[in-house]
């Protein structure tokens, strides 16, 4: 008897993610299929698929890649992308190690300092923020990587700060008496040593950089276009809207990511886990 409730729990289960599964896939589909109609038969019947009458190939592909610059776009989106992240793994790890194995009333204050700084919407700060960039001279693809690097440190310092919690001091100070300095035993013993969460930091602050929108916008606008920014200039007067170069945009803003993701997905689980530890 348990085991035939267990199976139609199984059962109930698997359906269950199936239809979410589904339910997620569905807009990537639709737009996917969508990015080989004709523009006028795309918001007439958006739900069906490409027909001899509406299949136009890859004319979508190339006139929005024209259209918006993507090359350039994209690649001003992946400088931004690779050097944002860089920042924010080096910097917030050295900074996790520092606040966890350093116990003072500063470094305490330090710590909760980062962790609310991940509740805080950013709708709340964008304008001054914007107007200290603009003073500061960050308006521009290296002055928003500084930005970066303030947004992304609240999740990232919690995280490496959970995983250095779980490491033995031990190593650390075998390091030490084999006369290592502090940099040099962060960058030989303890990063390495930090590499599941370093990946899955990376990870998640890749899909936020790479897809943002509104902070490229705010403060760098279209001098530096980036790709979701470089997307929405495919609207044109009146609201007209090239609906079918927008759909194979978005088709190729979104590969790169997607590919990177099930890359690198197999250490997220195990990098948040081992960022949750204490020790």
């Amino acid at each position: 008897m348990d085991t035939s409730i267990r199976t139609k729990n199984n059962y109930g289960l698997t359906a269950l993610l199936t239809f979410l599964s589904l339910a997620f896939l569905a807009p990537i589909l639709i737009v996917f299929y969508n990015s080989f109609k004709g523009k006028l038969y795309i918001s007439d019947a958006p739900f069906q698929l490409p027909t001899s009458g509406t299949f136009v190939g890859l004319d979508n592909y190339v006139a929005g890649i024209v259209k918006i610059g993507f090359i350039k776009a994209f690649g001003w989106s992946l400088f931004i992308t690779i050097f944002s992240v860089a920042a924010i793994v080096l910097f917030t790890s050295m900074t996790g190690w520092w606040i966890t194995r350093v116990k003072s009333k500063f470094t305490t204050a330090l710590y909760f300092m980062f962790a609310f700084s991940m509740i805080v919407p950013f709708q709340m700060v964008m304008f001054p923020m914007v107007k200290i960039a603009n003073i500061l001279h960050l308006d521009n693809p290296i002055g928003i990587i500084v930005v970066y690097l303030g947004f992304g440190a609240g999740l990232s310092v919690f995280m490496f700060s959970g995983f250095v919690k779980s490491m033995p001091l031990e190593i650390e100070e075998a390091a030490m008496i084999d006369g290592c300095t502090p940099i040099h035993t962060f960058f030989r013993v303890v990063l390495p040593i930090l590499k599941p969460t370093a990946i899955t930091v990376a990870i998640l602050n890749t899909m936020w950089i790479w897809n943002d929108y509104l902070l490229p916008y705010l403060l760098i606008g279209s001098n530096y276009k980036t790709i979701p920014v470089a997307i929405q200039y495919l609207r044109g007067g009146y609201g007209a809207v090239d609906m079918g170069a927008m759909m194979a945009m978005l088709v190729l803003a979104i590969i790169p990511i997607i590919i990177f993701y099930l890359t690198c997905q197999k250490y997220i689980v195990k990098g948040v886990i081992s960022g949750a530890v204490k020790g």
